[in-house]
């Protein structure tokens, strides 16, 4: 007879369980998207603060939207006076928005302060996109999709910009899309919901994520239906209000300066080889076409159509800023393709699903080289040129509160303490001071332009520095 043995319930026996493949620290994953938002930041920052200090501003718009910042931020009307003296910014584009860089504006009264907050915002919007993609596709493949999306074209254009009202629009879609995906429907209505506080033309994409997120709810969740309809109706009411209603009522006109640019449009062939262009660099460097297979798309159709139907050709390419609010629709739509293209039972598509991550991470990466962000690279971004410094001692003379005549080189580095006209749209008010880039010689005799621009009125140069010239008023009629 053997020995008795000693029986210990299973229970009470340790056994080492080997951790699961990617959720080994899942505190980390949870920070990934935050870190690549304070990255992104910060070179988004250095590259748009970068061009103001070297004075590359491309347009006039960052002055004007100082201009109208610095209205809020001392509690008065929203005038531009780049438009026209006195001109009511909400009669040019209903932006209401912007008042919320007012308390920041008036701690730090510079464009710069508009500069940052601009790429904080976009950089906000890579948190949505990257969490999105990381719960569909898993940690890696989410991250993939997420510094795909900080370094696509659409937001690096827009980064190097001035600044620009869509900064606002951009993380409002992006976190809809993201409720969208989780089927939180109605907090993706909420989400969208301010868009048309950012834009005239963003209640229709209001309306487009509305009808999204009905399709999406039809089956499952048949009591959100309604409401969804309701929001997208009121998009679209909302935007034929501010239209025709809104805008004019403030537009000295009183009428909407933007109809031209549709009703003077030709056929819409005219460009197809730029829109096609454009249509290409959304839907294959960024989503290999595989966003194709996600309704989300719908919701880049508003903007698109706009775009497209204009006549004005700026509107039809890849530069500025126009194609920033596509890119959380077409990154996460890609995202929505992926999930289920990955569980495909043809061969070819899992496999292109499972590598597309990574490949659209590494063609942005690759396409950043001839990008803004490749400033990053270069010494120069990070200190200012002396010319510059000789230009900015010249304006210093400017004293504050003077009204000033410019073109755009002077503009952003006068707006913040001076009331600052775009040249030769003053209409009746002589300034006491002309600011002049005149670095190609445009203005061989700058005296005798402005002699030409204010008749009756005495101008002198009061100084000189790298191109640009400042004359003073000594007489007026």
């Amino acid at each position: 007879m053997s020995a008795p043995t000693l029986q210990v319930p299973e229970a009470h026996i340790p056994v080492p369980v080997a951790p699961l493949r990617g959720v080994r620290h899942p505190d980390r994953a949870r920070w990934d998207p935050w870190v690549l938002a304070a990255v992104l930041c910060a070179a988004y920052a250095a590259v748009s603060v970068g061009r103001y200090r070297h004075m590359a501003t491309l347009s006039w718009d960052l002055g004007i939207f100082e201009q109208v910042v610095r209205a809020y931020a001392h509690l008065r009307a929203p005038v531009s006076d780049l438009k026209g003296p006195g001109f009511d910014i909400l009669g040019d584009h209903f932006s209401p928005v912007t008042a919320l860089l007012a308390p920041a504006y008036r701690l730090f009264p510079s464009p710069v302060t508009l500069l940052v907050a601009q790429a904080a915002l976009f950089a906000l919007s890579a948190v949505p996109v990257t969490r999105a993609a990381a719960r569909l596709l898993g940690r890696r493949r989410g991250l993939a999709l997420g510094v795909a999306y900080g370094l696509s074209w659409g937001v690096q254009r827009a980064v190097d910009f001035d600044f620009h009202e869509i900064c606002f629009a951009v993380p409002l879609i992006a976190f809809s899309l993201e409720a969208l995906l989780a089927d939180r429907r109605g907090a993706a209505l909420c989400w969208a919901l301010p868009l048309v506080l950012v834009k005239e033309d963003l209640g229709l994409t209001l309306a487009a994520i509305a009808l999204v997120v009905a399709w999406r709810a039809r089956g499952s969740s048949s009591r959100v239906v309604p409401y969804a309809l309701g929001v997208a109706v009121f998009g679209v009411a909302a935007t034929l209000l501010v239209l025709t209603v809104v805008i004019p009522s403030f537009n000295t006109s009183g009428s909407y300066d933007y109809w031209g640019k549709v009703s003077e449009s030709g056929s819409p062939v005219d460009g197809l080889d730029t829109k096609v262009r454009t249509l290409a660099w959304l839907l294959i460097p960024t989503t290999g076409l595989l966003a194709l297979r996600s309704p989300l798309l719908l919701v880049a159709l508003p903007t698109l159509g706009w775009r497209m139907l204009s006549g004005d050709e700026h509107y039809w390419g890849t530069d500025w800023h126009y194609s920033a609010v596509l890119m959380p629709v077409v990154f996460l739509a890609l995202a929505d393709a992926l999930t289920t293209a990955r569980r495909s039972s043809r061969p070819w598509l899992s496999s292109y699903a499972a590598q597309l991550p990574a490949a659209v991470a590494a063609a942005a990466l690759a396409l950043t080289t001839s990008l803004p962000l490749a400033q990053l690279t270069e010494a120069g971004i990070y200190r200012e040129p002396a010319a510059v410094s000789g230009v900015e001692r010249l304006l210093a003379r400017i004293p504050d509160g003077a009204t000033v005549e410019a073109n755009i080189g002077p503009i952003s580095r006068l707006t913040s303490r001076c009331r600052v006209f775009w040249l030769g749209n003053t209409q009746g008010v002589t300034p006491q001071y002309i600011a002049l880039e005149n670095v190609d010689g445009t203005y061989r005799d700058p005296v005798g332009y402005a002699g030409d621009l204010h008749p009756g009125a005495e101008y002198a140069v009061a100084g000189k520095a790298n191109g640009y010239v400042v004359l003073e008023r000594l007489t007026q009629s």
